[in-house]
């Protein structure tokens, strides 16, 4: 299990790492050792995770969601396997901490006179001021 807040932990057999070649760092091991990993996280199928925070989850992952429910999280900015490993996790991590997080509605408010004034007052003005331009024309008589 995979700390991630104090109420929720996620399994490890719904997380599977895949390790490719990185077009990162890596100097001469770069065309030779595959460091960069690939995350996929079963988010969809996860049992762990609350309905309400998968549901957050999934729409905060945006185009990192594929159409099976997965999230896929690649990382490769380090040198080595370990380090990209660990930063995907913690990616995957403060991903679901957001998605925990929620967020206060919205009340609606009214726009106040004085602000109502203000701005019918600035079209006013500037429609006088495209009127007093008037029409110019090309041929003088």
């Amino acid at each position: 299990m995979i700390p991630v807040t104090p109420h929720i932990s996620i399994p490890e057999r719904d997380i599977t790492l895949d390790f490719i070649r990185s077009p990162g760092p890596g100097g001469q091991n770069v065309n030779k050792v595959a460091t960069a990993v690939q995350l996929r996280f079963d988010a969809a199928r996860c049992a762990t995770l609350p309905e309400d925070v998968r549901a957050r989850l999934m729409a905060l992952a945006g185009k990192r969601l594929t159409t099976d429910g997965f999230i896929l999280i690649t990382a490769r900015a380090r040198r080595t396997q370990e380090q990209n490993r660990e930063e995907a996790m913690e990616r995957l991590a403060a991903l679901i901490r957001q998605a925990t997080a929620r967020q206060s509605p919205r009340f609606k408010t009214r726009v106040p006179a004085a602000e109502k004034r203000r701005r019918l007052e600035g079209k006013r003005r500037l429609g006088i001021k495209k009127q007093a331009r008037g029409t110019v024309s090309l041929h003088e008589d």
